[in-house]
């Protein structure tokens, strides 16, 4: 190793630093209780889904849902949609990401009929056995009624009854294949774990997802946005336009802070200890185990980070 670059921390290090409250991207994550049903509108909803959210539109004819819960939720989810539409079924759903806390009940709705849509990289690592390097282990393909049943690769839209519903890709934002989903007659955007305002902001960067990524696509969302605009994030409450921007600002100075040290050969370690997440508008939970993703995640973006990076 050349000695004037400074190592990254060591993998096994860093997760015995996490172990006492780690969690790992795709369990469900413990939570302050919240509602079981939060209403939008006379039509939209936001379900709790075992912690995660899962936005809910009743159309008459049945359900549009974003994400379908955690593990375990199935029932509660089910629960609170028969509250919603004592008769209605799910007819369409939309995975925002590929992770098991938003895509548990995949197979339940496809059993009674519904269609669902992702993101093309989306139903790739679902349908994939893949490493998952921070726990040295192997993640199992999900069984063939879990996955998507219809991809896109840039946008698209549907219609249900009077509301028209836009989606598109977020590229590189939180993993490879996160989508928003635009419920415009009720100025909603659901965008999946591209906004944590309860958690620490996750990278999935060994599908790719990075800082810069993050901010583009925060920044593509306040474009299609008015200051009416809500936002669903994966957990916690939903957004207003001014929350979900103050959100994305803080990730552009968290950007700006850390690629400098990037190119310098900076590590996770030295960049804590050297204040890379200082005096930011939020206390992080496991600062480490964000700066190490932001790091990796970094590097795979070299020709971004500098026009001196070879």
């Amino acid at each position: 190793m050349n000695p004037g670059v400074k190592r990254m921390v060591n993998r096994r290090d860093l997760l015995k630093s996490a172990a006492a409250g780690a969690v790992t991207l795709w369990a469900p994550r413990l939570l302050k209780a919240q509602q079981p049903v939060t209403k939008l509108t006379e039509t939209l909803a936001v379900i709790d889904g075992g912690g995660a959210n899962v936005t809910a539109l009743s159309t008459g004819q049945g359900f549009v849902l974003v994400d379908s819960g955690a593990p375990k939720s199935g029932d509660a989810v089910m629960a609170a949609l028969k509250g919603l539409a004592p008769n209605g079924k799910v007819q369409t759903l939309f995975n925002t990401h590929y992770h098991l806390d938003q895509t548990a009940n995949n197979e339940l709705f496809a059993g009674q009929g519904a269609k669902i849509i992702a993101q093309k990289r989306t139903r790739e690592w679902l349908a994939t056995d893949y490493w998952v390097p921070a726990e040295e282990r192997y993640e199992k393909a999900r069984p063939k009624g879990a996955l998507p049943t219809e991809t896109f690769l840039t946008q698209g839209s549907i219609k249900v009854g009077s509301e028209e519903i836009a989606y598109g890709y977020l590229l590189m934002a939180h993993t490879s294949g996160d989508l928003y989903v635009h419920f415009k007659g009720a100025n909603v955007i659901a965008v999946g774990d591209v906004a944590s305002p309860l958690r620490d902001p996750e990278l999935d960067w060994f599908t790719g997802g990075w800082v810069g990524g993050r901010v583009d696509s925060m920044d593509l969302l306040l474009a299609i946005s008015n200051d009416q605009t809500r936002f669903v994030p994966a957990y916690g409450a939903v957004m207003t336009k001014a929350q979900f921007k103050a959100e994305r600002d803080m990730m552009e100075e968290v950007r700006q802070r850390i690629f400098d040290r990037v190119r310098a050969g900076e590590g996770p370690q030295d960049m804590l200890e050297g204040g890379a997440l200082d005096g930011l508008p939020r206390k992080w939970k496991d600062p480490l185990k964000f700066l190490y993703a932001a790091a990796k995640g970094g590097w795979a973006y070299q020709d971004k980070l500098g026009a001196n990076v070879v």
